[in-house]
């Protein structure tokens, strides 16, 4: 008889997760914009345990005359007589309170806002998405509901909505609380329609594919079928949208706190900031490029992020 030889072992097959992130890595926009955007949430929350001062403190007597309205130090770098207190890098307002500790608390505040309400927005879309997509009936109902959304104004709502509950909010909630509250809720309102439209197309070339009628064949019910078999695969557009989510919901609430319509005026938020240093532009213009920069530094990161993500999380694209 002929020995059998003993078969050759085989490798264990590769963790896709690390396919996932070699694809990432190789994409210099999202690492920069995953860099830039971690090192943003890591100064604005671990930030004030290192720099204590209070962002809402108002110096008395002499010091508010010693410190109101100092400049940055790189200022004073190149223009000499300008005031310029060391023991406040970024400067101070025409109050006296420390620009740097102000700009860490609104940051904390944006950050915040355009999470949560990506949250609601990316649940509501992915909701919308994968009920219009999956159930034949109601397909044509949800998406004409999702085009009546995106015909509206969605700027002038959100500001006529901010009129009319705020008080009720503010009332219920507190100052803070219920303007919080009411700027997630009417972001995440406006702004679910894209990810409704690109999940629900996602899950109509699903549905069809094999392996979803093959785990439909062997009895797997519709709630099953969709949490272990349609919505990993869409994964990949959720993220992005989520990415995006993230930009437009900061923006956002900048665009109303510089309007006048976010959060109340001794709340700092990057918007609000950069609302308070308009009136002194001329005199102070890094009052206003400050908190501009950093809106645009974020939602730019977030951008390069969503990119990355989508050519990682795409098995059609990943490798190229």
């Amino acid at each position: 008889m002929t020995e059998l030889s003993n078969p050759t072992p085989t490798a264990p097959p590769r963790n896709q997760w690390l396919d996932v992130w070699d694809q990432f890595k190789s994409h210099r926009g999202a690492l920069f914009g995953a860099f830039v955007f971690f090192f943003v949430i890591a100064v604005v929350y671990i930030g004030p345990f290192i720099w204590r001062i209070d962002p809402q403190y108002l110096p008395q007597g002499r010091d508010f005359i010693n410190l109101r309205d100092t400049r940055p130090i790189w200022v004073g770098l190149f223009d000499s007589s300008a005031k310029v207190n060391w023991a406040h890098p970024l400067g101070t307002d025409n109050l006296g309170r420390d620009t740097l500790a102000r700009m860490m608390f609104g940051g904390q505040v944006s950050i915040a806002v355009g999470l949560t309400a990506m949250l609601v927005a990316l649940f509501l879309g992915t909701l919308v998405g994968v009920v219009a997509g999956f159930v034949r009936k109601l397909d044509g109902p949800l998406m004409r509901f999702t085009d009546l959304f995106l015909a509206l104004p969605l700027l002038p709502l959100i500001l006529v909505a901010s009129l009319l509950f705020r008080e009720s909010l503010a009332a219920g909630f507190g100052p803070e609380g219920g303007i919080f509250i009411l700027i997630v809720i009417l972001i995440g309102i406006t702004s679910w329609m894209p990810t409704a439209r690109i999940v629900r197309g996602d899950v109509l070339a699903l549905k069809e594919r094999e392996f979803v009628l093959a785990a439909r064949s062997i009895g797997t019910n519709n709630n099953k079928l969709i949490l272990r078999h349609i919505l990993p695969n869409i994964l990949s557009p959720i993220m992005v949208s989520a990415t995006l989510g993230i930009a437009t919901a900061i923006i956002t609430e900048s665009a109303l706190s510089f309007l006048g319509f976010g959060f109340p005026p001794d709340f700092p938020t990057w918007g609000r900031l950069l609302n308070d240093g308009v009136d002194r532009l001329a005199s102070y213009p890094e009052r206003s490029i400050i908190p501009g920069v950093m809106i645009s530094l974020t939602v730019l990161s977030v951008n390069y992020l969503g990119d990355g993500l989508r050519d990682a999380l795409d098995p059609r694209i990943r490798g190229r």
